[in-house]
């Protein structure tokens, strides 16, 4: 699997003659000529708020804050002042969405570029202008300093932005340490400013707890300790620590056409004394990895299969032993040489399958009803109380959280309690729990060495290791991150178990394509093929490492126009920013996506992963009507070298 790449077009330096110049505010800038002598902002600010005692009571909160230290401010700036600002930023700044692995928002670009407007343009922005000047002030930096013991804040190395959390948006787990951050900070504007934002629409801020790694190196728990909603004029702010400072933003699930309500903030940071500075130092090596260096590869726990069981050979067909086990489990259609051998042609040439209606059918319906039927006893459903559910909904029973969350967060199986795998039931789908049968997909087939020659009729490679597990993506919760294995290719198997939304006269969204033909007749997407809710698999090129290394276009045309075809290639790319940088027209043909598959229901996804090539499940929406379900096989893979005759 493989996709050309090209460098990206540099943002067009600043110029005053630039009339749209507002609508493309550049990324973080240091300010070359600070004023010598800044008008004092303390007007600006609420009253008391640099009064001793007032710092005296924040930094005693700060200290003895949890799960890490933070302070809140109640109110930070004077109403008006602060009102006037998200006014000018609703009528002069460009919101531009923006969509990764890990967030989807609108974002104005950094406001640290409004040094370089003109007087003319600058006239248009007074108030946001007197907000960036006040916060970066010796004064307030100094209150910060005051109230966090940080060490010294550089005034010239600004670090903000406007951002809008609209229906949909959200940002996952991570812990803000990149360069020279030193303060993360958060001023609430929500919106409609005179109606008090409800905990039920979302957008909380969540801080996490830590505990020891299985390295010993702190992660986050997978469910937040404290939840602080927006309020109006509020303003958040902790000192950035590696392997600590672990937060998200929950999603926001109202919308504009909901009275306007969107989550307007002005976010940033506060970066440490830069050269020149007074204070400045250069920056220690961190003990710890950021959670963004964590997310380099991931270490699998690979399980090897018998010792005295042959790997199978090429070309070699199926034993009668393993078509009587997997006929148990598989579409009789996939078991059928002629069908083996088609399917093996394809993916040498493509790299990738993607096989509809792949167990037989009245494993499916067991599968289809029981899965249906578990979210609604678990609150998960499209009937629960809350569009949010909390987040230990599902994890009772047979299930159980999987984190650490700035990687990935889902429900996984319990292991079993005392020795071995519980007895198979005949037929499969005899079981009276679904649980049941899901562990039986997980422990009996994708483990068994008939499954391991099935595999490598239709892939012509050999799976050496295999790891397997069954995954439930909640609503509003879960996801997992995007990794990549640096040195070596991965078979990926990935069989889609998540029921799909039926509508009249599209019997077939709900099966999948019947044996493993593809129908014809086009359906308008519905549920989780718009890409609205979310969950789609997706593989993406290795990345330059001067780039984010998870950032695609986003945007739901793009999302409702691939990822149905052929394999689920993409067929379509969108137009539009990305990073806050003005792109490129010849860019737009390739924005590193390889590959993005919608959950679909008993669809087994075969994917040949190149080293480097990165891979994640996007986060699941609180709009989706149920679960993500799957099972999630990763192979490590190897060639057979077939011993020949003498050639003389």
């Amino acid at each position: 699997m493989t996709s050309k790449t090209h460098p990206r077009s540099p943002s067009p330096p600043p110029s005053a003659a630039q009339p749209s110049l507002l609508k493309r505010l550049k990324s973080s800038h240091i300010s070359e000529d600070p004023p010598s002598a800044a008008p004092d902002p303390t007007p600006h600010f609420a009253a008391d708020l640099f009064v001793p005692s007032n710092i005296h009571r924040l930094h005693t909160e700060y200290e003895n804050s949890g799960p890490f230290k933070h302070a809140v401010v109640e109110k930070l700036f004077q109403d008006d002042l602060l009102k006037q600002v998200k006014d000018e930023a609703l009528a002069e700044l460009s919101f531009s969405e923006k969509e990764t692995d890990i967030y989807k928002v609108y974002q104005t670009g950094d406001l640290a570029s409004l040094s370089y407007l003109s007087e003319q343009q600058l006239a248009l922005l007074p108030n946001l202008l007197t907000l960036r000047d006040a916060l970066y002030s010796p004064m307030f930096r100094n209150f910060l300093r005051a109230v966090t013991g940080c060490g010294p804040l550089s005034g010239t190395k600004q670090d903000m932005s406007v951002v809008s959390y609209r229906k949909g948006c959200h940002l996952l787990n991570h812990d803000d340490v990149i360069g020279t951050r030193r303060v993360s900070y958060i001023l609430y504007m929500p919106l409609p400013h005179y109606q008090g934002w409800q905990a039920d629409w979302g957008g909380a801020l969540e801080l996490y707890p830590v505990k020891p790694g299985p390295d010993g190196v702190p992660e986050p728990e997978p469910v937040p300790e404290k939840s602080v909603p927006p309020v109006w004029n509020q303003f958040i702010f902790f000192e950035i620590q590696p392997g600590r400072s672990f937060h998200s933003v929950e999603e926001v699930v109202v919308g504009e056409s909901e009275d306007g309500r969107q989550r307007l903030s002005i976010s940033g940071w506060f970066h440490a004394a830069q050269p020149g500075e007074e204070g400045y130092a250069p920056e220690p090596e961190p003990e710890l990895k950021s959670s963004r260096e964590q997310l380099t590869s991931t270490q699998t726990d690979f399980k090897p299969y018998p010792e005295n069981v042959d790997p199978p050979l090429p070309d070699e067909p199926l034993s009668e032993e393993h078509v009587s086990f997997l006929s148990e489990f598989l579409n009789p259609v996939y078991l059928q040489a002629r069908t083996m051998k088609a399917l093996a042609s394809r993916f040498v040439e493509e790299s990738s399958l993607e096989l509809h209606s792949f167990l037989c059918a009245p494993l499916a319906d067991k599968l289809r009803t029981g899965l249906v039927e578990k979210d609604d006893q678990d609150g998960l459903g499209p009937s629960r109380a809350t569009r949010i559910p909390p987040h230990t909904a599902g994890s009772g029973g047979a299930w159980r959280i999987r984190g650490p969350p700035h990687k990935w967060r889902y429900g996984a199986l319990r292991p079993l309690e005392g020795t071995g795998p519980k007895m198979a039931v005949s037929p499969r789908w005899a079981h009276a729990d679904v649980d049941d049968v899901i562990r039986g997909l997980q422990d009996e087939l994708y483990p068994s060495t008939a499954f391991r020659a099935w595999l490598a009729c239709v892939s012509k490679l050999l799976p050496v290791r295999h790891a397997e597990e069954a995954r439930r993506f909640r609503p509003g919760l879960d996801y997992t991150l995007a990794t990549s294995e640096p040195s070596e290719a991965r078979l990926d198997v990935v069989l889609g178990l998540t029921p799909q939304v039926e509508t009249q006269g599209a019997e077939g969204a709900q099966n999948g394509h019947t044996n493993g033909h593809v129908s014809t007749e086009e359906v308008a997407p519905v549920g989780w093929q718009t890409g609205e809710w979310g969950g789609w698999e997706c593989y993406m090129a290795p990345h330059d490492e001067e780039d984010d290394p998870a950032v695609y276009r986003s945007g739901s045309s793009k999302k409702k126009n691939e990822a149905n075809g052929t394999n689920g290639h993409s067929a379509s790319k969108e137009e539009g920013a990305m990073q806050g940088v003005e792109e490129d027209e010849e860019d737009d043909d390739d924005d590193g996506t390889l590959l993005t598959v919608q959950p679909g229901f008993n669809r087994l996804l075969l994917v040949l992963r190149d080293e480097g090539v990165m891979h994640f499940v996007k986060y699941v929406s609180a709009a989706a009507e149920g679960s993500r379900w799957d099972i999630c096989g990763e192979f490590e893979i190897g060639m057979i070298q077939v011993e020949s005759g003498d050639e003389s």
